[in-house]
């Protein structure tokens, strides 16, 4: 058997000159796999013709603690520069839209014994959340992600083996020697390669096609043409493993709790947002994004050829203890006490701020989320015997920043 502390899940980004890492603090990660098989018949026939097979549907959900660090974002939108503390831009949601990326779980059972490793590539991000659930819960980070194959890596195909190449000057037959000798795909004569991609220094990313830009062998692989400033990465199977597979992570925080954050609403407009600003008796907060993508076929070609999401959705909902109106009154424009808030006239644009620290000492800020445009969609109230009145304000928009620079964070 196996259990969760020898499951290790990695991400691998795609498009971009970044490398892979273990996906720390992971609590659950849950594949969902349809085989989309057509069931074929035909008049005169009583028996059943057969099946047509067409591509997986495939959903992987994984929960997080949140530990206070950037990084499997910009993984998983296949950058390495942005939202970073010297950003200027931060991470967006339109960097959500092509990017896509493989994650692989190695596997070991009680005695030790490397079993396999189950593969999902070509993933894309269909969502994802940030959730407080309660004042000293712990902040938990959740993602869907969506692909069209899944596959278990085992015998001599055991470990998933990813490589890259950095080119200094054009070339013409540039051979990589493989840090791993690549096993031979079963199912496909002569085929060593997973995936072989080409990232060019202005950042045009090619998955480069076997015979016609790269030839292989077990130990070998040949690219036809470089140049100065590619990054090549290899992709393949072998019966030898990786350097790393997973490295626990010493240097963030456990996990993050609800006292560990600053909380802002605000309608810009007048500045930066002051401690007038934060909401005060807040007691569970939830951000929450939907991307409705576009992921498209064509005819003669199995896999998708182009990325894309139509459109974005981010919806907040904060719960408070109610106590007074200052949600409603940011949300109105209006000063504290103002004599009557007319719910058909709260704010189209009011902005949200959620800044996530180490601790509760909040010294150390790490990174954080700034929603605007926001909307208010409903506002309710619950007054139950024995129990203090709770009120429920739900926010929704189209627009979400993910940045370790406070500036970008709370720019007006």
């Amino acid at each position: 058997m196996i259990k969760y502390s020898k499951f290790c899940p990695r991400v691998f980004p795609i498009g971009s000159s970044g490398d892979d890492a273990e996906i720390n603090r992971a609590q659950s990660l849950v594949p969902d796999i349809t085989t989309n098989r057509e069931k074929i018949k035909e008049l005169g026939n009583p028996a059943l013709v057969g099946y047509i097979k067409k591509a997986l549907t495939v959903g992987v959900s994984l929960t997080q603690l949140e530990y206070g660090s950037i990084g499997f974002w910009q993984k998983i939108c296949n950058v390495t520069n942005k939202g970073g503390d010297s950003d200027v831009n931060g991470i967006t949601l339109d960097d959500f839209g092509s990017p896509y990326f493989d994650i692989a779980s190695y596997l070991t059972d009680d005695d030790g014994t490397f079993k396999g490793t189950l593969l999902y590539p070509a993933l894309r991000t269909s969502g994802f959340s940030i959730s407080i659930g309660e004042p000293q819960g712990n902040i938990e980070r959740s993602f869907d992600f969506v692909g069209e194959s899944a596959k278990i890596l085992q015998g001599d195909n055991k470990y998933f083996i990813y490589q890259k190449e950095t080119i200094a000057g054009d070339d013409t037959d540039y051979e990589i020697t493989l840090d791993k000798t690549a096993v031979v795909d079963p199912d496909t004569a002569l085929k060593f390669m997973q995936r072989v991609v080409r990232i060019s220094s202005t950042g045009t990313v090619t998955e480069l096609i076997k015979d016609t830009d790269y030839t292989e062998i077990a130990t070998k692989v040949t690219i036809a043409t470089v140049t100065n400033g590619d990054t090549i990465k290899l992709f393949y199977t072998s019966s030898s493993a990786p350097d790393d597979m997973f490295t626990p992570n010493t240097s963030d925080a456990v996990a993050i709790a609800g006292d560990s954050v600053d909380i802002y609403l605000y309608v810009p407009g007048s500045g930066k947002p002051s401690s007038d600003d934060y909401i005060y008796r807040l007691q569970s907060v939830t951000l929450e994004v939907s991307l409705d993508r576009e992921d498209l076929y064509e005819i003669g070609n199995k896999d998708v050829v182009q990325r894309g999401v139509k459109s974005s959705t981010v919806t907040v909902t904060l719960g408070r203890i109610l106590e007074s109106f200052t949600v409603e009154e940011v949300l109105r424009g209006e000063i504290e006490g103002y004599g009557i808030i007319d719910v058909a006239e709260l704010t189209d644009s009011a902005a949200l701020i959620i800044k996530i620290y180490d601790d509760n000492t909040k010294a150390n800020f790490k990174y954080g989320f700034k929603a605007t445009g926001l909307s208010a969609t409903s506002l309710g109230a619950d007054a139950s015997i024995d129990e203090y009145i709770s009120k429920d304000v739900s926010l929704e928009g189209e627009d979400l920043t993910i940045s370790a620079n406070t500036d970008i964070i709370e720019i007006n």
